[in-house]
C-alpha cells in the first residue's frame, strides 16, 4: 500500500541539512526504521511523525518509499553497465568482445568490494573538508538502515566513473594492469573528489560544498552545485580516460605515417544501439535517483527532492532527444551522411550535460543543453582524434567534455537566472576535477605501466585480446 500523499509542512532538504553529521544521522535513521515498521499499513500520521523528525532529508533517507525508490534507482544504474559493455562491444572489433565484457563485469565487482572498504569512507565520512576519516566497512553505520541504502546507491556510481574508462583504452590494454586501475579509481581517485562536492550528503562535508571555513565561503561564494554527478561521476571518468588513452597511445593501423587518423569500423551496431537504450533507461535512475526520495519537498519544484523528481525524469528525456537530434543534424552536415555513431553518442552527450543542473533548470532549458552537448560531443571527438588520441567509443568527448559543459550550464540556465558568482563556484569545480581526476590517473596509468605492463604487444593486438587474455572467442568461428 503507497505511502499516502501528505501535506507540504516539511521543506526541501538544504545542505544545512546535509551536513548534520553523525549524531542527526543516527537519529534519522531511527525515525526511519520507526517509519519502515508500518509499510504494511502506513498512516498519515505515523508518516508526519516520520517527517517532522528529519527522517526525509537527504542525510537519512526516510519513509519506506524513500528507500525502496533509492534501491530501485540503484538497480537502474546497474543496468547501465549493461549498456556500457554493448556500446564498447559494438564500437570495437569482435576479436576484442570477451576482452570487453570481462572489464566491464570486473570493474564494477572489484569497484564495489574497495569501494566498500575504502572509497566510500574516503568520500562520505566525517571530513575536515577534503577526505573522509572513518566510515571503512561501513563501520559505525552498521545500525543504521538508510546507510545500506546509500552505499548500494554510491557504489553504482563509482562503478559507472570506473568502468568510463574502458572503452577509451579499449583494445589494446593488458587485462591486468586495467585492474589495477580499477581499484585506485574506485578507491582513491574517484572518492576523493566525490568528498570535495558530495561528503555532505552523508556524514561528511567538502571545501566545494561552501560550508563555514571553506574555501568558497571564504571568497563569498556560492556551493558547487552537480546534482547527480556531471563533473563528480563523468568527468572525472572522462578526464581518467584522457590520461589513459594518452599513456597506452592509439591502436595499431589507427594513424598513417603522416599522422592522420583512419577509421577503424566497429564490429556491431545494433549493439551500440541497444546499449545507448540501457542507458538511457538507466539514466532515470541515475538523476531522478539522486532525490533519494519521492516524498515530501512540499510545493517547491526545484531543487530536486521528493515530488521533483518527475522534473528531473522530464528534463532527462528531453536533454537526451535533444542531444540525438543535435549530433544528427551536426554530423550529417559535417560528414554528408547521417553517421549512427556520432548519433548514439549525441544522447549519451544530452544525458551527461542534464546531470548536473537536472534539478535547477526549466524543460525548455534542458532541451537547450541536451542540443549544446549532442553538437560539441561531435567536434570534440573530431577534435581529440586529429590531435593524436584514439577513443574508440568517444568517452573522453561524451563523459569528459560534455560533463564539464553540464556544469557550466548550472549556472547560465538555472532557475533563479545567471549568477556570476554561481558561475564562479562551477568553473572552480570544473577546474579541481579537471586537475585531480587527470593529473592523478596520469601518475596512475605511467605507475602501471611501469611496474604491472599497460599495453599489450603488438603481436597480441593484432590477434585480439580476446584468445590472448581470455582463452575464448565471442563468437563460434565458422
Amino acid at each position: 500500500m503507497p505511502v499516502p500523499d501528505l501535506p507540504p509542512t516539511s521543506p526541501l532538504p538544504t545542505v544545512a541539512h546535509r551536513r548534520s553529521g553523525r549524531r542527526a544521522l543516527r537519529a534519522v535513521s531511527t525515525a526511519a526504521l520507526a517509519a519502515s515498521a508500518c509499510v504494511a499499513a502506513p498512516t498519515v500520521a505515523s508518516a508526519q511523525e516520520a517527517i517532522d523528525a528529519g527522517a526525509n532529508s537527504a542525510v537519512g533517507g526516510g519513509l519506506p518509499v524513500d528507500f525502496l525508490w533509492t534501491v530501485v534507482a540503484a538497480v537502474l544504474v546497474f543496468f547501465m553497465q549493461a549498456g556500457f559493455a554493448l556500446v564498447e562491444a559494438g564500437f570495437t572489433r569482435a576479436k576484442n568482445v570477451v576482452n570487453i565484457f570481462m572489464k566491464n563485469l570486473m570493474d564494477f565487482s572489484i569497484g564495489s568490494l574497495v569501494f566498500f572498504g575504502l572509497g566510500f569512507g574516503l568520500m562520505f565520512g566525517t571530513s575536515g573538508g577534503f577526505v573522509g576519516t572513518d566510515g571503512f566497512f561501513l563501520s559505525g553505520y552498521e545500525n543504521e538502515p538508510w546507510s545500506y541504502a546509500f552505499l548500494l546507491f554510491q557504489t553504482v556510481f563509482a562503478g559507472t566513473a570506473a568502468t568510463i574508462v574502458s572503452g577509451a583504452v579499449a583494445e589494446r590494454t593488458d587485462f591486468r594492469g586495467y585492474l589495477a586501475y580499477t581499484v585506485v579509481i574506485t578507491a582513491l581517485i574517484y572518492p576523493v573528489f566525490g568528498s570535495w562536492a558530495w561528503g555532505g550528503l552523508f556524514a561528511g562535508g567538502g571545501w566545494l560544498e561552501a560550508g563555514e571555513g571553506s574555501i568558497l565561503a571564504a571568497w563569498g561564494l556560492p556551493a558547487f552545485t552537480d546534482f547527480a554527478g556531471s563533473t563528480v561521476v563523468h568527468s572525472v571518468g572522462g578526464w581518467a580516460a584522457l590520461a589513459g588513452a594518452i599513456v597506452v597511445g592509439p591502436r595499431l593501423g589507427k594513424y598513417d605515417r603522416g599522422g592522420e587518423p583512419a577509421p577503424i569500423p566497429g564490429h556491431n551496431m545494433p549493439f551500440a544501439a541497444l546499449g545507448v537504450f540501457i542507458l538511457w533507461m538507466g539514466w532515470f535512475g541515475f538523476n531522478a535517483g539522486s532525490t533519494t526520495g519521492v516524498s515530501g519537498g512540499g510545493d517547491a519544484l526545484f531543487g530536486g527532492a521528493g515530488k521533483a523528481f518527475a522534473l528531473i525524469a522530464v528534463n532527462t528525456n528531453l536533454a537526451a532527444a535533444a542531444g540525438a537530434t543535435a549530433a544528427l543534424v551536426v554530423s550529417w552536415r559535417w560528414i554528408g551522411k547521417p553517421d549512427a555513431g556520432l548519433t548514439l553518442n549525441g544522447a549519451l552527450a544530452g544525458l551527461v550535460s542534464i546531470t548536473a543542473p537536472c534539478a535547477t533548470v526549466s524543460p525548455t532549458s534542458a532541451v537547450l543543453i541536451g542540443a549544446v552537448g549532442g553538437a560539441l560531443v561531435v567536434a570534440s571527438v573530431f577534435f581529440i582524434e586529429s590531435r593524436g588520441v584514439d577513443d574508440p567509443v568517444g568517452a573522453i568527448s561524451v563523459h569528459g567534455v560534455c560533463g564539464a559543459w553540464g556544469t557550466v550550464a548550472v549556472a547560465l540556465f538555472h532557475v533563479d537566472g545567471f549568477s556570476g558568482a554561481r558561475l564562479a563556484s562551477q568553473l572552480i569545480g570544473v577546474g579541481a576535477a579537471f586537475a585531480w581526476a587527470f593529473g592523478g590517473s596520469f601518475v596512475l596509468f605511467l605507475a602501471v605501466h611501469r611496474f604491472i605492463g599497460l599495453r599489450v604487444a603488438p603481436e597480441d593486438e593484432g590477434h585480439g585480446l580476446d584468445l590472448i587474455c581470455h582463452g575464448a572467442e565471442g563468437y563460434a568461428p565458422e
